[in-house]
């Protein structure tokens, strides 16, 4: 088999690897649940080539992004759910609808995005949804899922506590401003304080968590993203940990070696550096 631009060949691809006869064997025993964490480490290592602005490696990075969308579909096919083609169409079909106003027609074209056009066009599909359900025999109101369920399980923990309190705050479960979230903050400390003082683990974990979710809350108040601030803090200091490492390599030590007096000394110098 040889390599293609055509799409056609990674499917063909992808049904030769999960072929029980003469298909790879690791291949063959995965399934939606154990291919999914490659699934979301392939999407942060493509938010990694974009950050890097390395085009390089987004080729690659999105070309194995697109195998697990064509790995997902193939397992799908062979339980008889959907294809890849379905997908496909699902997404051509969802991005038409919701841009009437760049695909209708020319009434549609010249007027734009009207103002709660979107909600209109998510309403239509929650009605699509129900239907299909009706259709399928089952009961078009209850889908399992509470208001808030519709937040993925998988996403990052800090990027998910973001999405529940926007949506939350759609139905005005809400603060009105970000001020007397500091206060809930100072609220939540003094309870991890309590629980260190216990020193009761699982309460710990527990308060830790709500401090961790109040200033999440805190961040989308004064547009900040919880993620993107943290990935920023996370890149300082590496590069403020890179620079003690180099001063003391240039000193003639190694970071095993140095006290941390030395090393915080470093660290206040490359505070003004990088």
């Amino acid at each position: 088999m040889t390599p293609s631009r055509d799409i056609s060949r990674l499917i063909e691809i992808m049904a030769a690897l999960r072929a029980p006869v003469g298909g790879c064997p690791w291949d063959v025993e995965q399934d939606f649940s154990t291919i999914a964490p490659y699934t979301i480490e392939e999407a942060y290592e493509v938010a990694d080539a974009i950050q890097r602005g390395d085009f390089d490696d987004l080729r690659e990075e999105l070309g194995d992004l697109l195998l697990q969308v064509v790995y997902h579909a193939r397992m799908a096919e062979e339980e008889g759910k959907f294809t890849f083609p379905d997908v496909v169409e699902a997404i051509t079909t969802k991005m038409i609808r919701r841009h009437s106003h760049v695909f209708g027609d020319d009434k549609a074209r010249g007027a734009g995005m009207a103002k709660g056009m979107w909600e209109k066009i998510k309403s239509a599909e929650k009605a699509e949804k129900r239907a299909a359900r009706l259709a399928r025999g089952l009961d078009p109101e209850d889908n399992g899922k509470g208001f808030l369920d519709s937040i993925p399980l998988a996403l990052p923990a800090l990027t998910r506590a973001l999405k529940l309190q926007e949506k939350a705050a759609r139905v005005g479960f809400d603060w009105g401003e970000a001020e007397p979230i500091l206060d809930k903050i100072e609220e939540e400390i003094g309870e991890l304080r309590a629980a260190m003082a216990t020193g009761d683990s699982a309460s710990i974990r527990g308060e830790f968590g709500d401090m961790l979710f109040a200033f999440v809350n805190l961040g989308r108040h004064l547009g900040v993203d919880p993620e993107a601030a943290l990935a920023g803090t996370n890149n300082k200091f590496r590069n403020r940990f890179h620079y003690i490492e180099k001063v003391l390599d240039e000193r003639g030590k190694s970071l095993e070696a140095a006290t941390l007096d030395e090393m915080e000394e470093i660290w206040q110098q490359a505070k003004g550096k990088v």
